[in-house]
C-alpha cells in the first residue's frame, strides 16, 4: 500500500490529483489531503512513525512564508525529518520558477500547465 499525502490550498486541485493517484495505484493507494502547507506539515508529524511513500506540493497557498512559497518552505520541513528521507516529493505547481525549485531541493516537479483539468473539475470554484 502506497501512502499519499496530497496538499494544495484548492479543492478542485486536490480533487484531480487524488483522481490521478487512484488512476495509477488503484486500490494500493491510500490517500491523505491537506489544504496548506502548515495542515501538510501537521499530516507529516502526525504518521511519523509510518511516512508517507508519496508527497504532492502546490507552490502557492497560504503567504505566511515570504519570501520563499508556501510549498517550498513545506518541502524544507519534510526534508528536515530523517524518517521521509526515502519519500518522493513531487511539485505540481503554476510557478514559473517550478524547475529550479525542484533542481534546489533535489525533488520531482510537474507544471500545472501539463495537468489537463478537466472541465467539470473548472466549473466546483
Amino acid at each position: 500500500m502506497k501512502k499519499i499525502l496530497i496538499v494544495d490550498d484548492s479543492q478542485k486541485w486536490v480533487e484531480y490529483h487524488k483522481k490521478m493517484v487512484l488512476e495509477l495505484f488503484g486500490e494500493d493507494a491510500e490517500i491523505t489531503t491537506a489544504n496548506s502547507a502548515r495542515q501538510g506539515l501537521d499530516c507529516i508529524t502526525f504518521n511519523i512513525d509510518s511516512p508517507f511513500d508519496i508527497i504532492l506540493t502546490d507552490m502557492q497557498m497560504e503567504t505566511d512564508f515570504a519570501p520563499l512559497y508556501a510549498g517550498e518552505w513545506f518541502i524544507r520541513q519534510i526534508q528536515s525529518f530523517k524518517e521521509y528521507i526515502n519519500t518522493r516529493i513531487v511539485i505540481i505547481s503554476a510557478t514559473y520558477n517550478i524547475r529550479l525549485i525542484a533542481e534546489k531541493y533535489g525533488v520531482l516537479y510537474i507544471p500545472k500547465a501539463a495537468c489537463q483539468l478537466p472541465e467539470s473539475y473548472r466549473i466546483l470554484n
